[in-house]
């Protein structure tokens, strides 16, 4: 056992999942048949030149470029045989890199442009996760929730969450907002909140990425999320004086106190600009500040990566063992939109032991 995990002893530990977008996450491979299929026009047809592609639109530093990448994505995903297939090919992916539960989000309205309706997306992505979540001895592999996302520039928010509330029972374990931050707060989408809140409904917002705290107060105290996509830009209401300890503002401290998950994307945010690279990134603060952090791939195609690349990464930049990667598990449970006594069963029954395993000398 080396002194550090490495990337393939992390690969063999159970992980966490809870901020992945579905059309950020296509096999290169899957992407060309599906275009040539259905006559969408792709940069390259050889899927390794694609993947490459894919890869430097991100790193561009355009916006533009960027959002290109899923206009690729998104394109070939309009049939019922190709969402079952990319989101049967999902599971199949995390479960490989040891995913054992995630929730994963997509944006239903984004999937209707050849006739489908928004139920029928939905029923179709269930069906792909379902079909990629089965081991071959009956069971499942992976546990995949799905997050139903409704964009904040547009004007389907409450479809998209009476939708979420419609099949919270198969498989739909909550709602999401994502978009462009800026000019689209999430209080334009308060009637929305409220009706997930009046439903008992889970929802996540896509927040403090890049607009900062303005966005991140409302989404907590207007809208009442229950947890954070991104939320890196919380960093922006903490002191750190060269010669003394951290001093948060009412926000932080708020954010901290109430153990609002913190859903961290490390490579994503690199790629947008929010850190200049994973050392310098918010999250060595936040954890070492004890606020609810958990670990995130975002788009796993746009960025190259896994949860457990990502892990990997902060283990070169900061030196974290198996009690910080355990730490970082365990809060992304304990944070899953899954009821109490199922989270409990997972963090006892299989993270910790596993973790506690790889803790054993060689």
């Amino acid at each position: 056992m080396s002194e550090l995990p490495t990337l393939e002893e992390i690969r063999r530990v159970p992980k966490v999942l809870l901020h992945d977008h579905l059309d950020g996450g296509l096999r290169t491979g899957t992407i060309v048949d599906l275009a040539r299929e259905c006559g969408h026009e792709l940069p390259t047809y050889d899927p390794d030149a694609l993947g490459a592609w894919f890869r430097e639109a991100a790193d561009s530093g355009s916006l533009e470029r960027y959002l290109e990448t899923f206009a690729h994505t998104v394109g070939v995903m309009q049939t019922r045989d190709a969402l079952v297939r990319v989101a049967a090919e999902c599971a199949e992916d995390l479960a490989d890199d040891g995913v054992i539960y995630a929730e994963v989000r997509f944006a239903p309205e984004q999937h209707t442009a050849q006739g489908l309706s928004l139920d029928e997306v939905v029923e179709a992505v269930l069906e792909g996760f379902r079909l990629g979540s089965a081991a071959p001895d009956g069971g499942t592999r992976i546990r995949v929730g799905t997050l139903l996302t409704a964009m904040r520039h547009q004007a389907r928010s409450m479809e998209i969450a009476e939708l979420a509330v419609r099949y919270r029972d198969l498989g739909v374990a909550g709602f999401d907002i994502a978009g462009a931050e800026a000019g689209y707060p999430p209080t334009r989408h308060l009637d929305a909140f409220e009706y997930l809140q009046r439903e008992n409904a889970h929802f996540t917002i896509h927040a403090g990425e890049a607009f900062g705290l303005p966005s991140i107060w409302q989404a907590i105290q207007w809208c009442g999320a229950d947890r954070l996509g991104h939320g890196v830009r919380i960093i922006d209401d903490i002191t750190v004086p060269p010669d003394g300890e951290a001093k948060l503002g009412r926000l932080a401290a708020y954010v901290r106190d109430k153990r609002i998950p913190l859903e961290m994307c490390p490579t994503s945010n690199l790629q947008t600009g929010a850190a200049l690279s994973i050392a310098e990134h918010p999250i060595g603060l936040l954890r070492r500040l004890y606020f609810r952090v958990t670990v995130n791939t975002d788009n796993r195609l746009m960025s190259g990566t896994s949860v457990s690349r990502e892990f990997a990464e902060l283990v070169d930049a900061f030196g974290y063992g198996w009690d910080d990667l355990q730490w970082f598990t365990v809060n992304a449970m304990k944070s899953a939109f899954i009821p109490f006594d199922e989270r409990l069963a997972l963090i006892n029954g299989v993270i910790k032991p596993a973790f506690a395993q790889m803790r054993q000398p060689a």
